[in-house]
């Protein structure tokens, strides 16, 4: 484990007041806070090494190159990609889905083909394809899951049709802090040679990832959610398929060369990344990484596993609240560091609001995952989600301010 107080000091705004009550920052699933390091690492590039990325000969342009292709290098070696070249920076896991989505279904798919998601998916994994729907004719089919939010892994391949193209889903849902069997799932998808695209944004800052032991196809995670800058993201694809796919966007940066006639395009990750890349986030993102990695991601998931049985405890002690998912955090069952409730009969709302006012922040609504919460049997919930810098006594915080939320009512 590591020192969570010298943790803490590296993250000021978790030492401010809010209502003249100490923050307890619990919205980690929607964004991370940001360390000094990594704000330190993006004002001394702007102040120092500013210019714009190869493009340039001059000294500036050069070490801001180099500053950026070393993120690239940092990015591959977290999640253990083959090359480099499988590393396309892109805004965020939406960007990138998306991406995905527009060159796989031109270039892979025709008119009813079928793409395979679950029932909990985040909507940035089911709006991307249903606009292809529209625009070339394939289908979205969804994997149903148990009343304890796990997939029904047992019919997966009952919903492999031969007309499934590639399958979609996320490593870990952002509602129910369900981790999914992906080894299992692009096994199950290869064994029928369907790719496998995987939703990592909210494991990147959790779990340990490999994709080459996973052998996903693709796999996208923001910044924002692992400590780094918004704004930046990153889309992994195995060579062979990246170089299947067409260009996204066009523009500066992703040329070969232009004439009237024709345009070749650059090799990989170029091919993906037009215009001038945010290359001061990239950095920051680098550096993110770093600050994770100094910690060690077996002792960050050791800490947030804790966190996360202790906060499972001491909510079902709260008269009234109802757990959506995994009721346990057990090796054998394993739950992410994210957990949706609702009490009683009381708006999911109302609830956010009064733990606002003591000082605790959550998260309330749908959680941009109206399909699961229809499954679910709600419009919305409140969300706890943890991180590496949450304590014990945050849980103990938010346990007591639930109580005092429920009995205003």
């Amino acid at each position: 484990m590591y020192d969570i107080k010298k943790v803490r000091e590296a993250f000021p705004i978790l030492s401010r007041m809010v209502y003249n009550k100490p923050l307890v920052y619990l919205d980690n699933g929607a964004t991370t806070q940001k360390p000094l390091c990594v704000l330190d690492a993006m004002r001394e590039e702007y102040l120092n090494v500013n210019a714009n990325v190869h493009r340039g000969v001059h000294y500036l342009s050069q070490q801001a190159t180099d500053l950026h292709e070393a993120a690239r290098e940092k990015v591959r070696a977290f999640i253990n990609a083959a090359k480099t070249e499988e590393i396309v920076f892109t805004r965020g896991t939406t960007e990138a889905i998306n991406l995905v989505a527009s060159t796989f279904c031109e270039s892979q798919m025709k008119e009813g083909d079928a793409v395979l998601v679950t029932d909990m998916e985040h909507h940035s994994n089911i709006v991307p394809w249903q606009l292809q729907t529209s625009r070339r004719g394939i289908t979205v089919n969804h994997l149903p899951i148990t009343d304890d939010g796990q997939l029904c892994i047992n019919d997966f391949e009952t919903f492999l049709t031969e007309r499934t193209r590639l399958v979609s889903i996320t490593h870990v849902s952002n509602v129910l802090g369900t981790v999914n069997p992906v080894k299992d799932i692009v096994r199950m998808a290869h064994a029928r040679g369907i790719p496998v695209l995987v939703d990592a944004a909210q494991s990147a800052p959790h779990l340990k990832l490999d994709v080459r032991d996973l052998d996903c196809d693709f796999l996208a995670f923001s910044g924002h959610k692992m400590y780094g800058p918004t704004g930046i993201g990153v889309l992994y694809g195995k060579e062979e398929w990246l170089d299947r796919l067409p260009p996204y966007q066009g523009g500066g940066e992703m040329i070969d060369r232009v004439t009237w006639e024709k345009t070749t395009f650059e090799r990989l990750p170029f091919k993906f990344e037009a215009g001038t890349p945010d290359y001061i986030a990239t950095h920051g993102l680098a550096t993110a990484i770093g600050f994770m990695e100094d910690l060690g991601m077996e002792n960050i998931v050791r800490h947030e596993q804790m966190l996360t049985a202790y906060a499972l405890k001491k909510l079902k002690e709260v008269e009234g609240v109802r757990i959506y998912g995994l009721q346990e955090c057990t090796s054998s069952a394993p739950r992410d560091a994210v957990i949706s409730f609702n009490a009683g009969n009381i708006h999911h709302l109302d609830i956010g609001t009064l733990l606002d006012r003591m000082g605790v922040a959550v998260r309330t609504g749908h959680h941009c995952a109206q399909p699961l919460m229809a499954r679910l049997g709600t419009q919305g919930t409140v969300r706890a989600s943890l991180a590496l810098y949450n304590t014990c006594e945050e849980i103990d915080i938010l346990a007591d301010a639930l109580r005092r939320a429920i009995r205003m009512f």
